[in-house]
Parts: C-alpha cells; sequence; structure tokens
C-alpha cells in the first residue's frame, strides 16, 4: 500500500526515495472495520484521511433523523470534517465506514509541517484541494439545478464503481431520493 500511495502522489508530484520516505513518515495507517465511525459530531477532529482501501462516507442527520451524505470516499481518495479540522471546531458530521477499510492519517499538524518544509508537497495539497473545490461546486450545482435523473446518470457516468460498494439505501440519501424513486431511476436507466 506505501506504493499505491506513493503513485498517488506522483500522479501530481515527482518524489526522490528519500522525500518520499519524509513524507510517509508523518502518516499514520489505520484499519477499520464495517461501521466503525472514524468522526462522531462532537469529536475534535486532527486528522484528514487518506483511503488506502474500502469505502468511506461522511453525513449529517437532520432533526428527523434522515441521513444527507455530503461524500463517499473510496480508494484514491481523501475524507474528513474539513471545517471541524481547518477551524479548530468540534465535528458536525459522521465519518464511518461502509466496509472494511484502511486509510492513512495525517494530522494538520503534520500536514502543516510538511508543507513548511517541502514545497513539493505544498504544491500537491494545493492541487487536491483546489480539485475538491471543484467537485464540490459542481455536486452544488447539480443539486440545485438537476433533476433526479439527471443526477442520478452524472453519479452513474462518473463513478461507476459508487453502485458495486454503497447500498442503494445511501446512493438514494446521496442524492436526495427515497429509496423507491432510486428504484425507479434504475430501471428507466436500463
Amino acid at each position: 500500500m506505501k506504493s499505491f500511495f506513493r503513485q498517488h502522489i506522483e500522479k501530481i508530484i515527482s518524489l526522490t526515495d528519500e522525500e518520499f520516505d519524509f513524507i510517509y513518515s508523518h502518516f499514520t495507517p489505520k484499519k477499520l472495520r464495517k461501521h466503525q465511525f472514524l468522526i462522531e459530531p462532537g469529536d475534535s477532529v486532527v486528522n484528514d484521511y487518506f483511503v488506502l482501501s474500502g469505502c468511506l462516507k461522511a453525513y449529517q442527520l437532520d432533526k428527523n433523523g434522515k441521513m444527507h451524505i455530503l461524500q463517499f470516499a473510496m480508494q484514491d481518495w481523501w475524507i474528513t470534517d474539513y471545517q471541524a479540522l481547518y477551524k479548530g471546531i468540534n465535528a458536525t458530521i459522521f465519518l464511518d465506514c461502509i466496509e472494511d477499510s484502511e486509510v492513512l492519517c495525517l494530522s494538520l499538524h503534520d500536514r502543516e509541517k510538511l508543507c513548511s518544509e517541502l514545497h513539493k508537497i505544498e504544491f500537491f495539497f494545493r492541487k487536491k484541494s483546489n480539485g475538491g473545490y471543484v467537485a464540490l461546486q459542481q455536486r452544488i450545482l447539480s443539486l440545485l439545478t438537476s433533476s433526479a435523473s439527471e443526477r442520478y446518470e452524472q453519479l452513474l457516468q462518473l463513478y461507476p464503481q459508487l453502485f458495486q460498494k454503497v447500498p442503494k439505501q445511501l446512493i438514494a440519501a446521496y442524492l436526495g431520493v427515497s429509496r423507491e424513486t432510486l428504484s425507479r431511476l434504475h430501471s428507466q436507466a436500463k
């Protein structure tokens, strides 16, 4: 998995063995079980998580207990409660495992240290953050301007592997539709 992580970074920057070893030394691997929580509302959030394997979800529950999924994270994706991490406030979302997962944990302190000591990794994180902002903007615009059917098609087009890993009720929560509507959309797409 170490080489997989290096490949992830080297999609954006090139590294010497020494630079990669220095970067990797700041990460802590963690294995998680299906349904295990990494973050719950009220928790102090100190880490960003890179997914080596498995699938996770970040979500919030409304006052009626309805789940609103903000993000899924599969292999090669990053996830955390970014508001809590960067503002130093307690978590407002849940982050848990849809399946057994393995992540690399990077504390905000170590991220800042890496960025101040190695310009290349600062560039890497800037590119990753920019990509995340673009994806978030696209998601918000899709929720505001697209029909349920269009959102379903977009998700299927962008991330077909999600449909293999994620139960239908979670896909429905991500799209903002009922389970029944999702079944109808799935039937219409065939």
